[in-house]
């Protein structure tokens, strides 16, 4: 008998579920912010990282895992813009020149990804992870070509602590919008940023200056994912209550990573970054080898 006006305890079995949904929450958010904060300061992004993570980690299919990421790399190019922007470094113009040629091959694909083969969609994705990583190793940590220690990470002279950019005219329109078609392909296919390609592109050939080429490219990847994001949130790919923790941790960590990133120094970080990528690459090319088998038996 209790007591008069006590009430009965819950039982364990009601209890758990809600504990562990807290925990997940709280995970999510502490896995957006590092994701955030680590794109933020390499100019990859966060969904390279993201998507495998919530695939391997948190049982989520590849495929609502790409969607859900998207939502992160939005809340990436709105925090870290809205650096960029007071800084004015950011080229409106180019970039939204450049990004209806990343739109259109955004959704494009995105539509194309509900026809494609679960463990073809995880091969692929561990294939750009390594990609990327032997790429990024091969320029010996930099994510971008021509970062200068000696001056600012984005390799450009300071002035009284502020960056200042030089005199440039943007050239090779034609080819700008045909990497940035592929940029938006990839970024529809697997939920992550152009930016490994488009900011090489508009530094390299178009004559663009590294932190106006990154500042842009963080501008256009927000409007390129929410191009993917519509398709995918119409398909029923876009897993809310995984995205909403997921964008809080995202907006935090960027803000921190795109205020801070001029004044650290990004190999170590990128370092750090490849090794996650390896690492995601391996489970799940195991992943899939273990579905590929599973399927054979």
């Amino acid at each position: 008998m209790l007591p008069p006006g006590s009430s009965a305890p819950l039982p364990p079995q009601r209890c758990q579920p809600e504990v562990l949904r807290h925990v997940v929450t709280v995970l999510l958010v502490v896995l957006g912010f590092f994701a955030g904060m680590l794109g933020a300061i390499t100019g990859i992004g966060g969904g390279v990282v993201l998507a495998p993570i919530l695939a391997l980690h948190f049982g989520i299919p590849i495929r609502e895992a790409i969607g859900t990421s998207l939502v992160a790399v939005i809340t990436t190019s709105a925090a870290s813009s809205s650096v960029h922007l007071q800084r004015h470094t950011t080229d409106i113009r180019l970039g939204m020149t450049l990004e209806l040629a990343t739109a259109l091959g955004a959704a494009v694909t995105a539509y194309l990804v509900g026809y494609f083969n679960r463990s073809l969609l995880e091969g692929v994705f561990a294939g750009f992870l390594l990609y990327s990583s032997i790429t990024i190793l091969s320029r010996g940590g930099e994510v971008k070509t021509g970062d200068e220690p000696s001056e600012s990470s984005s390799g450009l002279p300071l002035s009284n602590g502020n960056v200042v950019i030089p005199p440039y005219e943007t050239k090779r329109y034609p080819l700008g919008m045909a990497a940035s078609l592929v940029a938006g392909a990839l970024s529809g296919l697997l939920g992550i940023g152009g930016g490994p390609i488009k900011v090489p592109v508009m530094y390299i050939f178009m004559g663009v200056p590294l932190m106006v080429a990154t500042a842009t490219s963080n501008f256009m990847v927000g409007v390129t994912a929410a191009a993917s994001a519509i398709v995918y949130y119409r398909r029923g790919d876009i897993l809310v209550e995984v995205a909403a923790p997921l964008a809080v941790g995202v907006f935090l960590g960027s803000l921190l990573g795109a205020r801070a990133a001029p004044r650290i120094r990004t190999r170590y970080v990128v370092y750090l970054l490849v090794a996650i990528m390896l690492y995601l690459a391996g489970h799940l090319i195991v992943h899939v080898f273990q579905h590929l088998h599973g399927g054979a038996a």
